[in-house]
C-alpha cells in the first residue's frame, strides 16, 4: 500500500471516528472476550479469531444465573431451532455475546457471512464499526450485550421475511427478558420494526425513545426505553448519516449517565 493510500485511509477513519464523538485512537482494540482466544472486529488480526462457539458466545457472561438462563436457551432451543427454512442453510446458529447484566442491549437484524462461520454477533465490517460506536460512547463490547433478531444467516444477507421473524422473535424477547438491560437500541429497521410492532421506517422511528414491552403488546407489563438508530451497514453504505446515528447515541448516553472519552 502506497503512503498516499494509507494517508487517505487514516484520514477516513479520523473523519469517521469524529462523526461518532472520538478524540483519540485507542492504542488497544476493545476485546470482544474475556477468553483466552481474542476476538477482533473484521479487518482485523484473524488468527486468534474462535473457531468454535463454545470457546467465545458466553464466555462474558460469566456463571451468574442470567448467564445459565442464556446458555440454556441457547443450548437446548436455538442451537437446535427447526422453525423456519434457514436452519438448512446455516453454518451454526448466533444466539449473542456480552454481559449477562448489561446496562445496554444492541439489537440488529440477522448474522452475515462472518457472524455465520463465527457463530458470533457483529463480528463483519459492521461489528467493527459498531465497536467504536460503542468505545465512542465510553463503553467496551464486554459491557454491553449484543444479538440479532434472527439467530441464522439469511441467504445473501437479504433482509428478514415475515415468516423468519415470527418463528424467531420468540428467542429475542426471552433473551431480554433475562438480560433485563436499562436501555435497547435497535439498529435498523428490521430489527426496530420487529421489536416495536410498528410499519414506521426507521428514519421516522429513530431520533426519540419508545416504549418497549417484552411481552409484546403495549401497556402490558413494565417497559424498558428502546432508542432506534441505524445499523452500523447502512452507516457504511451511507457515511453521511452518522452524524445523526451518533445523535441517537448520545441520548442513550444522557439516560445511562455516560460520559465519553475526553468528557465531550
Amino acid at each position: 500500500m502506497g503512503l498516499a493510500t494509507l494517508k487517505q485511509l487514516l484520514t477516513q477513519q479520523l473523519r469517521t471516528d469524529q462523526l461518532l464523538g472520538l478524540r483519540s485512537v485507542p492504542l488497544v482494540w476493545p476485546e470482544f472476550s474475556t477468553s483466552k482466544k481474542e476476538v477482533p472486529g473484521a479487518g482485523g488480526d484473524s488468527r486468534n479469531a474462535p473457531t468454535a462457539r463454545a470457546d467465545a458466545s458466553h464466555t462474558q457472561a460469566g456463571d451468574s444465573p442470567q448467564a445459565g438462563r442464556l446458555r440454556l436457551l441457547d443450548d437446548t432451543q436455538v442451537k437446535s431451532c427447526t422453525k423456519c427454512s434457514l436452519c438448512k442453510e446455516r453454518t451454526q446458529t448466533v444466539f449473542g455475546q456480552g454481559n449477562a447484566s448489561p446496562r445496554l442491549v444492541f439489537v440488529g437484524e440477522a448474522p452475515g457471512y462472518e457472524e455465520d462461520q463465527q457463530g458470533l454477533a457483529f463480528v463483519g465490517r459492521a461489528g467493527q464499526l459498531l465497536t467504536r460506536m460503542i468505545t465512542a460512547m465510553g463503553l467496551t463490547r464486554d459491557e454491553v450485550y449484543i444479538c440479532n433478531v434472527l439467530k441464522c444467516r439469511p441467504p445473501k444477507n437479504r433482509d428478514p421475511s415475515a415468516e423468519e421473524i415470527l418463528a424467531c422473535s420468540p428467542y429475542l424477547r426471552e433473551q431480554l427478558e433475562i438480560l433485563q438491560p436499562e436501555v435497547v437500541v435497535s439498529l435498523g429497521s428490521p430489527a426496530s420494526k420487529t421489536l416495536l410492532n410498528t410499519a414506521e421506517g426507521i428514519g421516522r422511528l429513530r431520533g426519540r425513545f419508545h416504549d418497549f414491552y417484552l411481552s409484546g403488546h403495549s401497556g402490558d407489563g413494565p417497559s424498558v426505553p428502546l432508542m432506534p438508530t441505524y445499523h452500523p451497514a447502512y452507516l457504511l453504505r451511507s457515511p453521511s448519516e452518522k452524524r445523526k446515528t451518533w445523535s441517537d447515541l448520545q441520548m442513550v448516553m444522557s439516560r445511562l449517565g455516560l460520559t465519553p472519552p475526553g468528557g465531550s
